[in-house]
């Protein structure tokens, strides 16, 4: 049993983009280490040090709108496969009490970190997992607390940068505080328990400033299943799974840019990285 585990690992791997070198970016060169849940990224410039991901927080299963969290959460065990020594990529394997199990690429580019993942249910049974939480927290990037880190926070909505508090505002859940916005194709009673804004996003990208003003954070998934304001000086780009037939496999792809404080720079990477985002077939050119 534990040879075919490993045999099906080494295949899912093989699948991945092979490292790249990547130059330093704003943040001067960044470096990766993963340990008890926590996915650290420093670098020699980056605002704050180091950015701290819960990673993963959880997976989740449909229905959780409004429903005890803890019914909602799928147990799960994460363990590093592979680090590599300059701290350049990652390889983590996170195996579901359902007997999913998924796969992490995490690898430093240039403009941020890459993530790739393949998700494959080996059972007979269907899987549940329908969306899972990378918590980022921003606390040491933006220099703000739980009441200030909102006015450094930001998503799009009707095509526009919109700092948070967005005016639609909403303040009725079963946990509060916090703010759950949700795409078109995303059923509302499946995500999470928090207030959920009546704002569909204009893109799947959120993000903050910098305390200095220098820099952007920003994080993206395809596919997605919500963008999340929580409790802990965080922010959430939750990626979606949809769920996984006996024998199924899907891949996931994710993006934490941390780059220059330039939105068209950010916006024309975005479009570049997740064509599928926009309704152009054709995203601009990359501001040389």
């Amino acid at each position: 049993m534990v040879r075919c585990v490993l045999c099906s690992l080494v295949v899912l791997l093989a699948g991945f983009h092979t490292a790249e070198t990547a130059a330093a970016g704003p943040a001067g060169r960044l470096s990766l280490h993963w340990d008890k849940n926590i996915l650290s990224i420093t670098g020699e410039t980056l605002p704050g040090g180091t950015v701290r991901i819960w990673y993963l927080e959880a997976y989740c299963r449909p229905g959780s709108t409004d429903r005890d969290w803890h019914e909602t959460t799928i147990g799960h065990e994460t363990k590093l496969v592979r680090a590599w020594p300059d701290g350049s990529r990652l390889w983590l394997r996170c195996e579901l009490a359902d007997g999913t199990f998924v796969v992490h690429d995490i690898q430093v580019v240039d403009d941020g970190v890459r993530f790739d993942l393949i998700a494959h249910n080996p059972t007979a049974i269907a899987s549940l997992s329908h969306w899972a939480q990378p918590c980022i927290r921003v606390g040491d990037f933006t220099g703000a607390d739980q009441q200030t880190y909102l006015g450094k926070s930001f998503l799009y909505i009707d095509d526009r940068r919109t700092f948070l508090p967005t005016p639609r505002w909403a303040t009725a859940a079963r946990y509060v505080p916090g703010q759950v916005w949700c795409p078109g194709n995303v059923n509302r009673n499946d995500v999470n328990p928090r207030p959920l804004s009546t704002d569909v996003p204009s893109n799947g990208l959120i993000g903050c400033v910098s305390h200095d003003e220098r820099m952007i954070l920003a994080s993206v998934w395809e596919p997605w299943q919500e963008l999340f304001q929580g409790i802990i000086v965080c922010l959430h780009s939750d990626f979606r799974i949809g769920g996984l037939k006996p024998g199924e496999t899907k891949k996931i792809r994710g993006k934490l840019y941390l780059v220059e404080n330039d939105e068209a720079a950010l916006l024309a990477r975005y479009a570049r990285d997740f064509p599928e985002h926009f309704a152009s077939p054709a995203p601009p050119p990359l501001p040389r």
